[in-house]
């Protein structure tokens, strides 16, 4: 079973769970050699199973309640990415949607579906492996 939990920007226990994630240079790799970034101003969702970490997105938050979802892991192929977002994303929108903030990402192409399942919409701005969405 999947769980989702919220950690902030400079919470001990982001550090413990994630940094054998962020600091393997597969996964730097697989983020385009990009390194994972936090501060104040970042939530992160983070999704366990079986007490292991599967996937997170870091989401800034901006002024005039803009938020940005950007540099997110999954760590799994295809059927099980979209299971995954799918618990990630709730949780975000949850937090972000009902306070009425506005939520920009930078989204991988291969997971563009499944944020058009939570009502992302894609925005003229496209690059190579990403697509710039909003909510």
């Amino acid at each position: 079973m999947i769980q989702v939990i919220q950690l902030k920007g400079k919470d001990k226990q982001l550090y413990r769970f994630l940094a054998p994630l962020v600091m393997d240079p597969e996964v730097i790799r697989a983020n385009n050699n990009y390194p994972f970034k936090t501060n104040d101003n970042f939530i992160w969702f983070v999704a366990f199973e079986s007490r292991e970490v599967i996937g997170f997105i870091p989401v800034e938050q901006k002024s005039g309640k803009r938020a940005i979802i950007n540099n997110y892991y999954i760590a799994a192929e295809a059927k099980k990415r979209d299971e995954i977002l799918s618990m990630l994303l709730p949780a975000i929108m949850k937090e972000f949607i009902s306070e009425g903030w506005i939520l920009n990402s930078v989204t991988l192409i291969q997971d563009k579906e499944t944020f058009e399942k939570f009502e992302f919409a894609p925005i003229d701005m496209k690059w190579t492996r990403y697509v710039k969405m909003f909510r």
